[in-house]
């Protein structure tokens, strides 16, 4: 018999340089479910492959399963041939290959930390992502092991009439003692988390998407009946993300079926399982009743998000939790990328920036501050953070906005062509980057091990004899947890002159890489006065600080050419005037006042775009910028601007008002004001 000692009381903490390859390589999985709430037993055979030269026995994870039985290559193994505790299964085997069977039984009724096979409102559903999967049976539960499943369901027909699991459906049929069987086979190597099955009383909204290649696909969105009519615009946006990424990406989907199964209580918002995303309702039900415009394009980014993942997190994966932002952070970026293709590029950055300031940013300041690719975890789960997805989307941004998109989607392509079917580092991806473009991404590296937001500290000076301006930028990093001494970061910053006098660009809009501790930067033909337009498009994730005065802020926010740089002059103008009432007790409004009529007088604008432009900082972002937080003085202060371009623009108000209004509901770009 085999010894094993007992987990320590102590969690242990898990470090990222600790990394080594899986000792055993699973190629091959065959799982077998009679599904019963109370009592479901699973039966799973696994092909395995010793990876590399070593004596160390396999060991599968297991957590609150219940073995019944196990065997090694058709032999059944007596208690005193294998080691089991509460976390795992071990068995030796002496050969590099071999086959072994588990029979389990589990509670999916008695799940109630809904993670793995749990029961929710008559239904039955997985979640293995991080750590579930161990919970539906002894496996090594680690995203590089990547494995073929076939799968096997046995439940009673009346109760469980749709069973649905990954890949392409197999043979169904139903059994003489009231139960039926369905099968289901996917192809393509998969770690376990990526593991779904889904047994209940549903109906589905079909419909098909036929690939540039002229492949097939049949799709599904399962509901309950009564919820089908809610589904229409997920499909639509499913179809529209289909699209988005074959011509986007050239990421063509890869099956002969889709299905998306909403469910109420399911407590992730949505999880990417090859070919079977599991969603809660909210993402997927809506209509024009219920639902508002922010919820139609939740949905519709939120079902893209999950899609954009079959190729961007499935078909290459991570290879070790700490490189969660690899498949996230990229995938984000995605589903950024087509929601701003399917309105307004300028509002959804608006919303992304608002976004990342309210929960990345505080995180980054906090206590709890962690690089985008962490060092060390004890709870995988609490790594699903704004650092990981937002931050992680915006370091994917700024190597799009330095290489270019040309180069950036080479860098794409060699990426998914080179990993396909493999579990990848956050390294993989920016040496693909570096091989596409030619460019050296080194410094750039430290992004995604720096924590902490950069402070910019940019000044301009003109000197109007020789024509010229000098911008003075200076960066630095606040120190954060296990983080006391910072390096300087590689920053790409957008940058613009607008001239005084004429209101428009001098010289065009240039890109700053900013890799020092300070730097200047000199412009030559500048004759008119400028004023700074920079990190436009909010090219980095960073805090900035001008010498700008109202004046200039007010200027920019009505000829600043870069949609998203206006609305940030608009909103530093409103907060400085409010800052400075807290300060003074009582702000100057006028430039805050001129600005936002010109801002709703001006035609050529989207309207959606004026609505996020003349919106007051939230109180929460003010107390943000603060050293020491007055809560009434901020309310104070906010409440009396508020009311002053209320009295102020009182007819301008209207006329707005008047021009929005609808007398129904259509979920259209103009509808929307775009």
């Amino acid at each position: 018999m085999l010894d094993m000692q007992s987990a320590s009381a102590t969690p242990a903490v898990i470090r990222r340089e600790d990394y080594r390859p899986p000792d055993w390589l699973v190629p091959e999985i065959d799982l077998d479910f009679r599904l019963d709430p109370a009592r479901t037993v699973v039966r799973a055979r696994l092909k395995v492959v010793r990876n590399g030269a070593h004596d160390a026995p396999l060991r599968l994870d297991g957590r609150n399963l219940t073995l019944v039985e196990v065997l090694r290559d058709g032999e059944a193994l007596a208690r005193e041939d294998y080691a089991l505790d509460d976390e795992a299964l071990i068995i030796p085997i002496e050969a590099d290959e071999a086959v072994i069977e588990t029979v389990v039984e589990i509670a999916p009724a008695a799940n109630t930390e809904l993670m793995g096979l749990y029961a929710s409102g008559g239904m039955l559903c997985t979640q293995c992502e991080a750590q579930g999967f161990r919970r539906i049976t002894f496996f090594p539960d680690r995203p590089d092991v990547l494995s073929r499943y076939s799968v096997t369901m046995r439940a009673e027909r009346t109760r469980y009439p749709v069973l649905l699991s990954n890949g392409d459906p197999g043979e169904c049929g139903d059994r003489p003692d009231g139960t039926h069987v369905a099968s289901w086979t996917d192809p393509w190597p998969k770690p376990c988390y990526l593991f779904a099955l889904v047994a209940g009383d549903l109906a589905a909204n079909r419909d098909v998407f036929t690939t540039r290649s002229g492949r097939r696909v049949e799709l599904a969105i399962w509901v309950r009946e009564s919820d089908l009519p809610r589904t229409a615009h997920a499909m639509s946006s499913l179809k529209a993300a289909m699209d988005w990424d074959e011509k986007s990406y050239g990421r063509e989907y890869d099956l002969s079926r889709f299905n998306i199964v909403a469910v109420a209580d399911f407590n992730f918002g949505a999880m990417e399982n090859k070919s079977l995303n599991i969603f809660n309702s909210r993402y997927i039900l809506a209509d024009p009743d219920t639902a508002t415009d922010g919820d139609y394009d939740a949905i519709a980014g939120v079902v893209a998000h999950e899609y954009f993942h079959n190729w961007s997190g499935n078909r290459v994966t991570c290879r070790d939790w700490f490189q969660l932002s690899l498949k996230e952070g990229f995938t984000v970026f995605r589903d950024q990328q087509f929601s701003a293709d399917q309105g307004s590029a300028a509002v959804a950055r608006i919303g992304e920036v608002r976004a990342l300031r309210a929960a990345q940013f505080p995180e980054d300041a906090g206590p709890l501050a962690h690089p985008v690719r962490p060092e060390s975890y004890i709870e995988i789960s609490n790594f699903y953070t704004a650092t990981v997805y937002n931050k992680g989307a915006e370091l994917i941004r700024m190597m799009r906005t330095m290489l270019g998109p040309e180069a950036f989607r080479r860098g794409a392509d060699l990426y998914f062509a080179r990993h396909d079917g493999e579990a990848a580092t956050c390294d993989d991806f920016v040496a693909a980057m570096e091989e596409a473009s030619g460019v050296d991404l080194g410094h750039f590296r430290l992004w995604y091990a720096q924590a902490g937001t950069p402070k910019v500290r940019a000044t301009l000076s003109h000197e109007p004899a020789s024509s010229r301006a000098i911008l003075s930028l200076a960066q630095a990093v606040p120190p954060t947890p296990g983080q006391n001494r910072k390096r300087p970061m590689a920053i790409p910053l957008r940058i613009a002159l607008i001239g005084e006098l004429s209101g428009r660009t001098i010289g065009g809009e240039q890109l700053v890489l900013m890799d020092q501790p300070s730097e200047e930067i000199v412009f030559e033909g500048i004759g008119e006065a400028p004023v700074l337009s920079i990190n436009r498009g909010f090219t980095a994730p960073v805090a900035l600080e001008t010498d700008r005065d109202a004046d200039d802020l007010a200027f920019l926010s009505a000829n600043d050419d870069d949609p998203f740089a206006r609305y940030e002059a608009m909103q530093q103008l409103m907060l400085e005037t409010m800052v400075a009432a807290i300060a003074g007790g009582r702000g100057d409004h006028a430039p805050v006042i001129e600005a936002v009529r010109r801002t709703l007088d001006d035609e050529m604008l989207d309207k959606a775009f004026v609505a996020e432009a003349v919106l007051l900082p939230s109180e929460a972002f003010i107390g943000d910028q603060m050293a020491v937080v007055d809560p009434e003085a901020i309310h104070s202060a906010r409440e009396a601007l508020r009311g002053d371009l209320g009295r102020a623009l009182d007819g301008e108000w209207r006329v707005a008002h008047a021009a929005s209004r609808a007398d129904g509901y259509e979920l259209t770009p103009a509808a929307k004001g775009l």
